[in-house]
């Protein structure tokens, strides 16, 4: 199964969504990105805000260490047993898009373990604006760049810009001061992006990630109905 890419409206279902003992399969959500645009932290402040009405479980990626999922630990988003890390031992896109299985391992256990979820984050390791996630580990992609990045990153797409289901342009509240238009970034993303979602973030503000939160709900919606 998969979310309807039409985005015409809420996630549609078929018939795999459904696990094998008949219950059906937590919403799966894959969050990209550079390194540094934050999305470790919009994964945390995500299982913050939505952990008190939902089952949630989260797996990290990272090339030969487990520094996402420790750092979710040291900030007890969610008890231990709800995060896996996976070490990828090579570029992070390999590990979401071309050979899942370690991934995809990790999801179904998560399941086993804590289930029923209602939704698994699946975090990539840093990575460049190409990266996108396999169909067959995620029912849905947020891409996550921030500002400090440069605003010219919207107008220079890839596929992790143009094509993920949410695009996030985080740590507005550091425009000021790396001389980042937000205006400039919203025309081109819009420009690239056409009618696909985008939000800006700043997770130092009071209810930052509440874009990210109110997407993920509508999501979800579509899954359960």
């Amino acid at each position: 199964m998969h979310i309807d890419h039409s985005h015409e409206g809420p996630a549609a279902v078929s018939a795999d969504a459904t696990r094998p003992d008949g219950r059906r399969r937590a919403l799966r959500v894959g969050l990209g990105g550079p390194v540094g645009s934050g999305k470790t932290a919009t994964v945390a402040a995500l299982c913050r805000a939505l952990r008190t009405e939902l089952s949630i479980a989260v797996v990290t990626n990272d090339i030969y260490t487990r520094e996402d999922a420790e750092f979710l630990l040291r900030n007890a988003v969610l008890p231990p047993e709800r995060i896996q890390a996976v070490e990828t031992g090579a570029c992070p896109h390999t590990a979401i898009r071309d050979d899942i299985s370690a991934n995809l391992e990790a999801v179904e256990d998560l399941e086993e373990a804590v289930g029923p979820l209602d939704l698994i984050l699946v975090e990539s390791g840093g990575d460049n604006l190409t990266a996108t996630f396999s169909k067959g580990l995620v029912d849905a992609q947020i891409f996550v760049i921030d500002v400090a990045g440069g605003d010219d990153i919207p107008r220079k797409g890839g596929p992790g810009v143009t094509t993920a289901d949410l695009l996030v342009i985080n740590k507005t509240d550091l425009a000021p001061y790396v001389g980042s238009d937000l205006d400039r970034m919203a025309r081109d993303a819009a420009a690239q992006r056409g009618e696909l979602p985008v939000v800006f973030t700043s997770l130092k503000g009071e209810d930052g990630v509440g874009p990210v939160v109110d997407w993920l709900r509508e999501q979800l919606a579509g899954w359960v109905a």
